[in-house]
């Protein structure tokens, strides 16, 4: 599942008081919203490795609500997304999706303007940059002492898997809380940081996936 968020990418806290009323979606870039999103970008910008623990809830119409947990690994552009069922890594040139229980393995070009791609915090920071969005505040929640921002995201691509996207920013700590991605077709991916280690030394091999490893592993290579 490559279109997993983050991106993205458990349901917003459930304990959140509203501390204003909702905005209309956006239509034009909000000046607020882009302070706190570059705020929040210099700071992400500045951290040459991230590791993050996250839940992630999946919600998809006529199905029940499915939560997983995981951790993801980003360096630059290369990422490594580790969950119960799949492995997604990506060294920049090459993404590799393998689904454990079929012991399957697809190969694809990395492609970074893909708008529907698979979306780390960092992406999504620097994609507001490139004009691929509309974005604006739309409220303010609690959750506990927590004071978070909610910034919503419109793709300008018409053909986007994705309606829109909701980001919740700690301002105070200066961090990405989650990030809720609601795709057109009624799905809606959640994900929620549990813990954040940045410029954490990661292991050699990191954003490499080799099949020779996995016994018995069916490879499809859908590379161009």
């Amino acid at each position: 599942m490559n279109k997993l968020l983050f991106p993205l990418i458990a349901i917003l806290f459930a304990s959140q008081a509203l501390l204003a009323q909702p905005k209309a979606a956006p239509e034009k870039n909000d000046p607020e919203a882009k302070k706190v999103l570059d705020k929040i970008r210099k700071k992400y910008d500045a951290y040459k490795t991230v590791e993050a623990s996250f839940s992630l809830a999946i919600e998809v119409p006529g199905q029940a609500k499915d939560i997983q947990k995981g951790v993801i690994s980003q360096e630059g552009k290369k990422f490594r997304l580790d969950m119960s069922d799949q492995t997604i890594v990506s060294d920049g040139v090459t993404t590799w999706v393998y689904q454990k229980k079929s012991n399957e393995v697809q190969i694809n070009n990395a492609d970074p303007n893909d708008a529907n791609a698979f979306l780390t915090p960092k992406d999504l920071l620097g994609r507001y940059q490139k004009g691929d969005f509309l974005y604006a505040i739309t409220d303010k929640t609690t959750e506990g002492a927590k004071v978070l921002t909610q910034i919503e995201f419109k793709p300008k691509d018409k053909n986007s898997e994705f309606s829109k996207i909701r980001v919740a920013i700690d301002e105070k700590a200066g961090s990405i809380q989650s990030i809720k991605g609601f795709a057109k077709d009624g799905s809606r991916y959640t994900f929620s940081i549990t813990k954040l280690s940045p410029n954490k030394a990661l292991v050699a091999g990191q954003f490499a996936f080799d099949p020779k490893q996995y016994k018995g592993v069916r490879v499809e290579d859908l590379r161009m």
